[in-house]
């Protein structure tokens, strides 16, 4: 693997030269995820995956995109939101700018939610426009691999938001951005309706929490990323073998 952020332009061009020349690219956001989770959970969480998947295919990790399109967490502070069509033209623009020296696969390693329909459309768009082959990853297997370790409930199907899987995740990372002593479960009551419109989490949960966090575990922690990283993995290797072959 290498890492841009680390490497002379030299260094990167004979990794290229050598035939690996498929690029990672994590695209979190900037948003609220509870009084004891750091704004910056999504990129870490998006990061560390794709630093893993990068290491296991001698891949070029991209430095993350540190913001998203997170409106639905614009109402507390910290939280910076950036349009949709913001995020598809950023993507869009790195992908190009890869391929222009030597990138033959554009993974995208997305870390929100509100990040996905952008991006789908970014890797539309290299493939279709501009004859780049592009991925986008996103957190695969994450609910099964919630389930196998989860002591709490969820808040909502499929709802990882400063829960107790998230904090995980974290703890594996960066355990010391954590604050245990702000601990608290939050259960909000949601509409049935809750994530088939556009709705702002703070209009439900005056903390940002959807879950409860106390039984969070770096083991537990490592464990998701692990089975996360190995079904993305999975995923990747199709993607290389069919636009290499």
């Amino acid at each position: 693997m290498i890492e841009l952020v680390r490497s002379a332009w030299t260094d990167v061009a004979a990794h290229i030269d050598a035939g690996h020349t498929t690029a990672f690219l994590p695209f979190g956001a900037l948003e609220q995820h509870g009084p004891h989770l750091p704004l910056s959970t999504d990129t870490l969480q998006c990061g560390e995956i794709a630093r893993r998947l990068a290491e296991r295919t001698d891949g070029i990790l991209l430095p993350p995109v540190h913001y998203g399109e997170t409106w639905g967490n614009s109402g507390h502070p910290g939280t910076i939101s950036l349009s949709p069509s913001t995020v598809t033209a950023i993507a869009v623009d790195i992908g190009r700018a890869a391929a222009g020296f030597g990138i033959t696969s554009f993974v995208i390693v997305n870390g929100d939610f509100g990040n996905m329909n952008p991006l789908v459309l970014a890797s539309r768009l290299l493939q279709a426009e501009h004859g780049i082959p592009a991925l986008v990853v996103d957190y695969p297997g994450l609910v099964a691999a919630g389930d196998a370790v989860k002591e709490s409930p969820w808040a909502a199907p499929g709802l990882c938001h400063a829960d107790e899987l998230e904090t995980s995740m974290i703890l594996a990372i960066e355990p010391e951005w954590v604050h245990p002593d702000r601990y608290a479960p939050s259960y909000p009551d949601l509409p049935a309706d809750f994530g088939h419109r556009p709705m702002r989490l703070g209009d439900f949960s005056d903390t940002g929490v959807f879950g409860d966090p106390r039984p969070a575990t770096a083991a537990k922690g490592e464990s998701i990323i692990e089975e996360i990283v190995a079904n993305a993995l999975e995923i990747v290797t199709a993607f290389q073998r069919a636009t290499q072959s």
